[in-house]
């Protein structure tokens, strides 16, 4: 089975030291997804998904130049076409959001804990990399407070 490599943001925000997830809708399936697209000559990989971040969902911030895991997935190419990806996951630390960008009229955007993130997306390897990342970003140095039971 051939791999095909794409490169995502996982855009993120703290709010009140609670750590936000950016979800956006795909296109055509309209599942919940992060802003991804393939690689090109000439453009680094971090800055690729700062470009597709941009692109699908308005996002503009620090983007990690080290990737936090990988997820595969089927994408449908036709009704009749599909190959598998592998998705290459690079940490968006969003900073605002343009009111104007190319596919605002396309995709939805919704802000999600990393718990129900996790819950909203198909792929297992995904949600589980959705559920430890703010124990990667705390690794990272990222300040985020763990979320008290009352």
């Amino acid at each position: 089975m051939e791999l095909y490599t794409q490169i995502a943001a996982l855009p993120y925000v703290i709010v009140k030291d609670e750590l936000l997830i950016c979800l956006i809708t795909s296109r055509e399936t309209k599942r919940l997804v992060i802003p991804k697209g393939w690689p090109k000559i000439g453009v680094s990989s971090h800055q690729m998904a700062c470009i597709e971040a941009e692109e699908e969902a308005g996002l503009l911030g620090d983007i990690s130049k080290k990737p936090i895991g990988t997820y595969n997935y089927r994408k449908k190419l036709h009704t009749f076409a599909t190959i598998t990806c592998e998705v290459e996951i690079y940490p968006l630390l969003v900073s605002h959001q343009l009111l104007e960008y190319p596919e605002n009229n396309q995709r939805s955007i919704q802000w999600f804990s990393p718990i129900d993130a996790s819950k909203k997306v198909e792929e297992k390897r995904f949600s589980e990399i959705l559920l430890s990342l703010e124990k990667k970003l705390l690794v990272s140095n990222e300040k985020i407070k763990t979320k008290k039971a009352s």
